[in-house]
């Protein structure tokens, strides 16, 4: 009998520890999948930041460094400095990203630096307590903002894939989810180009990806994958925002 799915080979094979209804085992198998596809596994090192996204070194079978928190661009730009001939990319949050990370993740981009960087979006700090982040929809309620986020306090809800494909250095932005089969497909094609921009040394890639959190959010992993679709994807549209070697 013919094997037509397996595990990638750049995953190790152990048992998840992810809450169930979350996004994380999906997305690293796809990453994941993208490393085997361009045989970087034996050079990739990956950096991981601080939240869901640190246990990057328990799944991925590739060298991983550690960033302190919101650090990982800047980790990842010495490692990839020290290191060009290696694949270099990080996995972080919104909380770290977006939050106490924004300054790294801006100027690195800005800078064009030779990374490749995923960037899991679950509109909240996930690890910690379900506290607001910077990608906190308009209403919603966390641990910090019980009553629900008030634009006119809190301000709007921040969208990293347009705010960085607006930057000179940056050669590809997009925004994908993996809440059904069509997406999914879209996300991995989408991520494999993020791959080729750094194989083909174009530059900087960036990619999004809306993911449920169903724990922090108080929802079951079906009402959870669904407002992925609906309430998020409203407001964190799907798409390219930048391509400029047209892969």
């Amino acid at each position: 009998m013919q094997q037509v799915f397996k595990r990638p080979a750049s995953l190790k094979d152990v048992q998840t520890h992810f809450c169930s209804g979350c996004h994380h085992g999906t997305i690293h198998r796809l990453v994941a999948e993208a490393i085997d596809k361009f045989g970087v596994q034996d050079r990739t090192i990956g950096v991981a930041s601080v939240g869901c996204s640190v246990f990057l070194y328990g799944y991925f079978d590739v060298d991983v460094v550690e960033a302190p928190h919101g650090r990982a661009s800047a980790v990842a730009t010495g490692v990839k400095r020290a290191k060009p001939e290696n694949f270099v990319f990080t996995y972080q949050g919104d909380g770290d990203l977006a939050a106490i990370g924004t300054a790294e993740i801006i100027h690195a981009a800005n800078r064009g630096e030779d990374l490749t960087v995923f960037f899991v979006n679950n509109t909240t700090y996930g690890m910690t307590g379900g506290q607001m982040a910077p990608t906190t929809l308009v209403g919603q309620k966390t641990s910090t903002s019980p009553y629900g986020r008030n634009k006119a306090k809190d301000g709007a809800p921040i969208r990293m894939a347009e705010l960085l494909a607006q930057l000179e250095g940056v050669a590809f932005s997009a925004r994908v989810a993996v809440n059904s089969p069509k997406n999914l497909m879209d996300a991995k094609k989408q991520i494999q180009k993020a791959f080729q921009y750094q194989v083909e040394g174009k530059g900087f890639s960036f990619i999004e990806v809306l993911s449920a959190c169903p724990t922090n959010w108080g929802m079951n992993p079906l009402a959870a994958n669904e407002r992925v679709g609906t309430e998020m994807s409203e407001y964190f549209k799907l798409g390219v925002y930048k391509n400029t070697a047209n892969l």
